[in-house]
């Protein structure tokens, strides 16, 4: 294969069209390494693009290095960096009170800006973030398994009661003595019931609506929310509420008609950020998951984006499906790639339906 067929060849290659995008959501996945350089980078690096002849592409970097190519300074850098961030990680995660940020950045050899930005870029949380994550965490934990609330924050590192109970709610979505009962006192109304999509089960707080669920067991559907709150109290809905799901089902059918509903979100700081720039994405259209990393901020934590997408329990409502690839594929859906793909369909057609076209466009000016 002479030099102008490998071109055209790396030119038909899907990842190549990563590499020109400097698509962020492809790192991980390969690297592609410079015949003329002898160098390997991942594909969101920022140098200088080469010719395709003299690309060559390795499913890893351990590849690359076994067939003679040595990292580039933006492959080591990106290595080192992922390296300081992970043992900041494990030093938050280990530590009985958590560390400073001060504390974090000198042991990391960098200033207390460079490794701010650099750990919020790697994880999409500021260290602070991180470190009430993991302590919210661990209070579920040993709620889970029945300790005293008191002992369960001073257990999880939180060193005054009133800070804990000050973020209570965001932390763990409703009252720490109800959360320790397996949601017990907490009244959640529900409703099955069909669609085109099949199964779909709604639920809703005191604070507005809390799942909207679809698959092709109802039964599953309601294990799902059952096993989120085991010991809530969940009350089948009445006429009323069934108002509420048709209208929930109507939106699904038409989601251009929007939800004018309070929804009872929760998640982390980082979540709700990314379920709030979902919610921006008109019916019709899609957006990367790098896109939306870049749009809260956050360009390097395009997986988790991906993953707050995927912790998503309100379909639609919180549109996660019109996240696609950076190469407009469609990934992993909660509820299933078929759904995902028919919804984007259903909307499409809504969008060119309420298009005008050029017999009812205005006449132009004169």
């Amino acid at each position: 294969m002479n030099a102008n067929e490998r071109g055209q060849a790396i030119e038909r290659d899907p990842r190549w069209a990563a590499v020109l995008a400097r698509d962020p959501a492809a790192d991980g996945q390969f690297v592609y390494a410079v015949r003329t350089t002898g160098v390997y980078c991942p594909p969101s690096s920022p140098a200088r693009l080469p010719r395709p002849e003299n690309v060559e592409f390795f499913a890893s970097a351990a590849e690359a290095e076994a067939a003679g190519y040595r990292p580039s300074r933006r492959a080591r850098e990106q290595t080192r960096h992922a390296a300081l961030v992970a043992a900041a990680c494990r030093r938050i995660e280990s530590a009985e009170q958590p560390p400073s940020l001060k504390e974090l950045a000198t042991e990391a050899g960098l200033s207390a800006h460079h490794f701010h930005r650099l750990f919020k870029a790697h994880t999409g949380l500021t260290p602070r973030a991180y470190a009430l994550a993991r302590r919210g965490r661990l209070v579920r934990e040993r709620l889970g398994l029945g300790e005293q609330v008191t002992e369960a924050l001073y257990a999880a590192g939180f060193g005054a009661s009133s800070r804990f109970y000050a973020q209570a709610d965001r932390l763990l979505g409703m009252k720490p003595s109800a959360y320790r009962n397996g949601g017990a006192a907490t009244r959640i109304r529900f409703a099955l019931g069909q669609c085109s999509l099949g199964a779909i089960l709604v639920a809703q707080s005191e604070r507005g609506v809390c799942a909207i669920l679809l698959g092709d067991d109802p039964e599953a559907l309601l294990r799902d929310l059952q096993d989120q709150f085991p010991r809530a109290e969940l009350i089948g809905g009445d006429r009323d509420f069934e108002r509420l799901v048709a209208r929930v089902v109507g939106f699904i059918e038409a989601p251009g008609i929007g939800l004018d509903l309070p929804l009872d979100v929760r998640g982390t700081a980082f979540q709700q950020r990314v379920w709030e720039a979902l919610r921006e994405i008109p019916p019709g259209t899609t957006a990367s998951y790098a896109e939306i990393a870049r749009r809260i901020g956050r360009p390097q934590s395009v997986r988790a984006v991906a993953r707050a997408c995927a912790s998503n329990r309100l379909a639609v409502a919180i549109p996660c499906h019109r996240v696609v690839r950076s190469d407009g594929g469609l990934s992993g859906y909660r509820w299933g790639v078929a759904r995902k793909q028919a919804l984007l369909e259903r909307e499409a057609r809504e969008a060119q339906a309420t298009t005008p076209g050029e017999a009812d466009a205005p006449p132009p000016a004169c």
